[in-house]
């Protein structure tokens, strides 16, 4: 059986909605985004709802965030078992099952301000401080 879990849908729908949020500041950056769904087999659940931003996943832009696995009824249905677990985030004291517009334009802004040399975050990623 094939289709996509809820969390998965909530976090494709946040993406589109943020992407279209932030046509006109990618507009004047100069930046094109491109979005890309993954369709996967039921044997790769643990990587399902993994969000990359330049090959990089969303959590690896996130100071202390961590990846969990927690139940899915969705996924379950989906692929027939009795349980199933798919990917989460831990942040700020969050879980993030379906990832949230707020994060998800927190990281995507920090991520062009960082490509752009704009950052003014304080780090290290060469970026103004």
């Amino acid at each position: 059986m094939s289709g996509t879990c809820e969390r998965c849908s909530l976090t494709g729908d946040a993406i589109r909605d943020v992407l279209n949020d932030l046509g006109p500041y990618f507009r004047d950056k100069d930046v094109t985004p491109e979005l890309r769904e993954t369709v996967l087999p039921d044997a790769e659940i643990g990587v399902s709802n993994q969000v990359l931003l330049d090959g990089v996943p969303l959590e690896d832009y996130l100071a202390g965030a961590k990846v969990v696995a927690t139940p899915c009824c969705s996924c379950a249905c989906i692929t027939g078992q009795d349980e199933a677990y798919c990917r989460a985030i831990e942040y700020a004291g969050r879980r993030y099952e379906a990832i949230s517009p707020d994060l998800l334009k927190q990281v995507i802004i920090d991520v062009v301000e960082r490509e752009k040399g704009t950052c003014n975050c304080g780090c290290a990623c060469n970026g103004p401080s």
